[in-house]
C-alpha cells in the first residue's frame, strides 16, 4: 500500500469514527465525575478509564451508523452532512464489520478495567455493571444495524436512548463508580444532561428530516412532522435549564456551577436558527453548536462542583 493509499485509508476511518462527535461522549462522564468531586470521592483512574470507554462506546456506535445507513439504503445523494465512508466507497462493509468488532472488543477491555478500579474484587458490582455495559454496547451497535429486525433508530427511540445512555446511565452510572452510591439530587443533572443531548440529535434529525423520510429511515422528527419535532426541541431545552435551576438552588452550588447557564445563549440561538431555516450547511453549524454547548454545560457544572 503506497502512502497516499495509506493517508486515504487513514482518513476513511477517520471520517468513520466521527471525532468531532467525540467530545459530546465525555460530556456524561464529565459531570458525572464533577457530582462525584462535590462529594469528596474523586477517583482519577475511573474518571481516566470511563472517559476512554465511553469515547470507544461513541466510535463503536459511529462505525456502525456507517455500516448500517450504508446496508439499509438510508443515505443517498441527497443526504445532508459529513460523507459516510461506507456509501461512498471508502471502506468496504466487511473492513466495517472488523473495524467494529476491533473497537467493541477495545471497548469492552477498557470497561473491565474501570470496573476493576472502581470495586476492586467487589464481583457482585462488577457483574452488574458488566451487564450494563454489555446493554450498552448493544445499543451503540443495534442503533442502525438491529439484530433480527428493524434497527430501533429507525423506528424513533433513538432519543430514548441517548437520554438514557448520555443522561441518566451515562452520570450516574459514573457518579456510583467513584462513590459507589446513590442519591436522588444527582438525577436532576444527569436527567438535564440527557435532555441536552437528546437536543443534539433532534437537530440533525429535524436537519435530515426529509432525506430520512424517503428512506425509511423514520425517527422521532419524521413521526412528529418538523413543526411538532422543532416545538419538541424548544421543551428539550426548556425543561434541561429548569432541572439545572432546580438543582442549581437546591444544593446549592457556588457561582462558578452557576455558569453552566452561560450556554443558554447558545443553545436558544441554535433553536431559533432550527426554527426558521432549511439550509442544511446552517443546520450543520447549529447542530455542531448544540453539541459544544452541551459538551460546555457539563465542563462549567463540574468545575463549580468540584470546587463545592
Amino acid at each position: 500500500m503506497g502512502q497516499n493509499s495509506k493517508r486515504r485509508h487513514y482518513q476513511a476511518w477517520v471520517l468513520a469514527a466521527r471525532p468531532r462527535t467525540l467530545p459530546l461522549a465525555g460530556a456524561s462522564i464529565l459531570l458525572g465525575s464533577g457530582l462525584a468531586a462535590s462529594v469528596g470521592a474523586l477517583n482519577m483512574a475511573v474518571l481516566v478509564l470511563a472517559l476512554l470507554t465511553a469515547i470507544a462506546l461513541q466510535v463503536l456506535s459511529n462505525l456502525a451508523n456507517d455500516y448500517g445507513d450504508a446496508a439499509s439504503g438510508a443515505d443517498d445523494e441527497q443526504r445532508i452532512g459529513p460523507a459516510r465512508a461506507v456509501s461512498s466507497g471508502l471502506l468496504t462493509a466487511e473492513k466495517m464489520r472488523t473495524g467494529m468488532i476491533a473497537t467493541a472488543t477495545v471497548a469492552a477491555l477498557l470497561g473491565l478495567l474501570l470496573l476493576v478500579a472502581a470495586f476492586g474484587n467487589q464481583w457482585g458490582q462488577i457483574l452488574i455493571f458488566i451487564l450494563l455495559g454489555a446493554a450498552a454496547l448493544l445499543a451503540a451497535v443495534t442503533y442502525t444495524v438491529g439484530l433480527g429486525g428493524t434497527p430501533y433508530g429507525y423506528r424513533g427511540f433513538g432519543d430514548i436512548a441517548v437520554f438514557i445512555f448520555f443522561g441518566l446511565l451515562g452520570v450516574l452510572g459514573t457518579y456510583y463508580l467513584h462513590v459507589q452510591q446513590l442519591s436522588w439530587l444527582p438525577f436532576l443533572p444527569a436527567a438535564a444532561c440527557g435532555l441536552l443531548a437528546t437536543a443534539v440529535l433532534n437537530v440533525n434529525n429535524v436537519r435530515d428530516i426529509e432525506s430520512d423520510a424517503r428512506n425509511g429511515k423514520i425517527t422521532l422528527a419524521v413521526r412528529l412532522g418538523r413543526t411538532k419535532a422543532i416545538s419538541y426541541h424548544w421543551a428539550l431545552l426548556g425543561l434541561a435549564l429548569l432541572l439545572t435551576l432546580i438543582y442549581l438552588v437546591a444544593l446549592p452550588v457556588p457561582w462558578v456551577g452557576w455558569s453552566c447557564l452561560l450556554v443558554t445563549k447558545p443553545l436558544t440561538d441554535a433553536a431559533r436558527t432550527l426554527s426558521h431555516t432549511r439550509d442544511g450547511e446552517m443546520l450543520t453549524n447549529m447542530l455542531k453548536k448544540t453539541a459544544i454547548s452541551t459538551l460546555l454545560y457539563s465542563v462549567l457544572l463540574s468545575i463549580g462542583l468540584a470546587l463545592f
